[in-house]
């Protein structure tokens, strides 16, 4: 009986410790519903912002050969990064959420894996 008392405690004070560790995040979550995209979704609705369907509609075009990986959004720049991939390497592109203008373009060599040797 003792055990069993024992063990419903530890439990007990388990569950505890892990709602303790878990409900910050919730909390966090919570009060930012959405992160960045629900942000873009908010600022999309009050009419600040292209949707990214739009954007992409500018954009695809432009780069031929080039394999979509797909957009970030940028709240405080109010900016979507698209990503594309192309012969081994990552390209970028950053474009004006409100207007649509291309505001910058970079490329990075992707990283390979490493080899492992058996």
């Amino acid at each position: 009986m003792k055990r069993l008392v024992s063990s419903l405690a530890m439990t007990g004070a388990l569950f505890g410790a892990a709602v303790a560790f878990v409900a910050p995040s919730v909390v966090a979550q919570a009060a930012d519903p959405g992160g960045d995209q629900g942000e873009a979704r908010r600022e999309r609705k009050a009419g600040n912002i292209l949707s990214i369907r739009q954007i992409e509609q500018m954009v695809l075009p432009r780069m031929n050969g080039m394999q979509y990986l797909g957009p970030d959004y940028d709240p405080a720049a109010m900016a979507y990064r698209l990503k594309f991939i192309q012969n081994g390497k990552i390209f970028f592109v950053d474009v004006d959420a409100r207007t649509g203008r291309v505001i910058g373009q970079s490329h990075y060599a992707a990283r390979r894996p490493a080899r492992i040797d058996q």
